[in-house]
């Protein structure tokens, strides 16, 4: 049973994602799902939310996950008192978000389930500085170490060494011990999930791969680390010039583009593929997706949110996750 659900925390209240599942279980990408759905979340505040965006679809309140069916939108009730239906964030709306995690992660534990969708969340106000992102809230609770973040979509993937880490903090993170770490992942990950060995290309940390300051972390770590990981049996190239490695040419030649911070590897990644896309995390007990946006709280109303990014993690799952 564990490995034909799929569990989706709603995740922020103050958002379009309740517009977006509805978009997507309206769609014939629902009906030709393999796995079961369960949505972890308020029943009342989902129920609401769909009144007001004049959105319908039956469904189905469960307890436990023996009763839930596949042809239905099932869900598992957390309680959650709320005034406004799309109400602001705020602790309170924090401490609701944080019970549907929990619940997720004892019922996945549990079970054995493999999957997860968490949807969008505000990593400013939920976190609180505490972790720099849900990955590495997520790993914390069940006790991963040093989880990799993956941006995929089926002609290209990216993975930044740090994730958010501001950019003065970067080079203190960049040691063989955190790449070769990430790129086993990576490259164990394509193995068993997609069944092949990918090409991964590594970019300089420098423009050019080049730098006037006595320690040059291309030269030093990345060229001598990418020759010996090379040796060892992976598909490994670099360090690329990260201005010409999104070029339609270079890019083709690899599978994996990782990058040494946040917005070196994903700010082309967006350009390209926009909501084409979804993020992994890698280094789990389970696969752990979530759509590649944020709540969006501006569009909320608007029926204007592209489900692509949700369609596209639902269906990795659907046919990539056993």
């Amino acid at each position: 049973m564990s490995t034909k659900i799929i569990l989706i925390v709603l995740g922020e209240p103050y958002s379009t994602f309740t517009e977006i599942l509805m978009k997507y279980f309206n769609s014939d990408n629902f009906k030709k799902g393999k796995k079961k759905i369960i949505l972890i979340g308020s029943y009342k505040l989902f129920k609401n939310q769909m009144k007001i965006l004049k959105l319908k679809i039956k469904i189905k309140l469960i307890k436990d996950l023996n009763s839930s069916k596949h042809e239905l939108v099932n869900m598992i009730n957390v309680d959650y008192k709320f005034k406004t239906i799309f109400a602001k964030i705020s602790n309170h709306s924090n401490r609701y978000i944080e019970k549907c995690f929990n619940l997720s992660l004892k019922l996945i534990k549990e079970h054995k389930i493999h999957a997860l969708i968490n949807g969008p969340v505000s990593k400013k106000h939920f976190l609180k500085k505490k972790f720099p992102g849900i990955t590495e809230y997520i790993a914390k609770k069940t006790n991963s170490k040093q989880p990799v973040m993956l941006i995929y979509n089926k002609d290209l993937a990216v993975s930044p060494l740090t994730t958010h880490v501001p950019i003065k903090n970067v080079p203190r993170f960049i040691n063989k011990k955190n790449i070769t770490k990430k790129i086993y992942l990576i490259n164990n990950f394509y193995k068993k999930t997609l069944g092949i060995k990918p090409r991964i290309g590594v970019l300089g940390l420098n423009p050019h791969c080049e730098s006037t300051s006595k320690f040059n972390e291309d030269e030093k770590i990345l060229v001598p680390l990418i020759k010996k990981l090379s040796q060892n049996g992976l598909k490994l190239s670099g360090p690329y010039a990260a201005d010409t490695a999104f070029l339609k040419n270079n890019r083709s030649k690899l599978d994996v583009i990782v990058g040494m911070y946040h917005d070196q590897v994903l700010t082309p990644m967006k350009t390209l593929f926009e909501y084409d896309a979804i993020n992994i995390t890698l280094g789990l007990p389970f696969v752990r997706i979530s759509p590649d946006h944020g709540p969006n709280e501006k569009m909320i109303g608007k029926n204007i949110s592209d489900p692509l990014s949700l369609i596209r993690a639902i269906e990795f799952l659907d046919k990539k996750i056993d």
